[in-house]
């Protein structure tokens, strides 16, 4: 079959288009084909090596852990899928990616795909939602009459996280280049900065919860907009700080998310019900794969960058 993998950490130009072997399945896995994949930050930073010390990958390897595709064999272990099933899955990041023809999966990280969704737009789901959700839901303990400030709101986990705030009842603040402030709040946010044109932190006070995507001198300037006892949910690397925290008087978390079948079979539903909407900031063949790693590595995208296989 035809992937995509590096032989070596590196730039962008390290990811080779070339034939492998199919991959084997467990008694415990569904073969995949796959009909589009999806470009996260971390298929970015796995690339270049940032988590060779804690996650080292068996080289070469197929990067990428979102995937929408069909079930093409199952294996003898596996009763709640059948040959032909649309589904869609955030899969392991310790085992070979969906940047291919086919990709071994756990069934238990697996969920059917929406119905409404083509398979383009479905592969943009799995990995930002499911942290979206664990960061507010899990982190956070968000809930009704709170407020959240969600920093890279265009982002891909960032558009979840608005709409998924908004569910909960939160008032939402979020982060965004002026073009992309109409989506935001169409989407559920009450307040949208600018940040090229505004500093962020003026003006915001006793929020209850952070959600820092960006890291650096964002998640620093953040700490003091939080009410005590507040809490920052950090994605970004590295972990925020414990001392940090304390200092201000609020909590500190980083999100570590885990694949998650039936979770990610509950957000199919709220996008079948029409309760989460998917954003798709633009997609590439499977063979320029490279091309969507140098545009990930912008950090301008709007939602998520996906590859089509199929």
């Amino acid at each position: 079959m035809k992937a995509i993998r590096f032989h070596d950490y590196g730039r962008p130009g390290v990811l080779r288009f070339e034939d492998v072997p199919m991959p084997e399945i467990g008694a415990d896995d569904l073969l995949i084909k796959v009909h589009c994949a999806g470009v996260n930050p971390a298929d970015t930073q796995f690339r270049r090596g940032d988590y060779r010390a804690f996650v080292p990958l068996p080289l070469p390897f197929i990067p990428g852990w979102d995937v929408a595709g069909s079930v093409e064999s199952i294996g003898s272990g596996v009763t709640r899928f059948k040959t032909g099933d649309r589904v869609f899955a955030m899969s392991d990041m310790r085992r070979n990616g969906a940047y291919a023809e086919y990709i071994a999966v756990r069934a238990s990280e697996v969920a059917p795909a929406p119905a409404t969704l083509p398979f383009e737009r479905a592969a943009g789901v799995p990995l930002a939602a499911l942290t979206a959700w664990k960061a507010l839901s899990d982190e956070a303990g968000l809930r009704q009459g709170q407020s959240v400030l969600i920093h890279a709101g265009a982002g891909g986990v960032g558009l979840f996280a608005i709409q998924l705030a908004r569910r909960a009842g939160a008032r939402v603040i979020a982060t965004a280049s002026s073009a992309n402030h109409a989506l935001l709040r169409q989407l559920g946010a009450n307040e949208v900065i600018d940040y090229r044109e505004r500093d962020f932190a003026v003006g915001l006070k006793d929020l209850d919860v952070v959600l820092d995507t960006v890291g650096g001198g964002t998640r620093e300037r953040s700490w003091p907009l939080l009410r005590p006892g507040g809490v920052l949910v950090a994605i970004a690397m590295p972990p925020p700080d414990a001392e940090t925290a304390r200092r201000h008087g609020v909590r500190a978390e980083m999100v570590s998310v885990q694949p998650d079948g039936e979770r990610l079979a509950e957000i199919g539903r709220l996008i079948d019900a029409d309760e989460l909407t998917v954003v798709i900031d633009r997609d590439y063949p499977l063979s320029e794969a490279a091309d969507a790693h140098r545009r990930s590595e912008e950090r301008h995208a709007r939602g998520k960058i996906i590859l089509r296989v199929i």
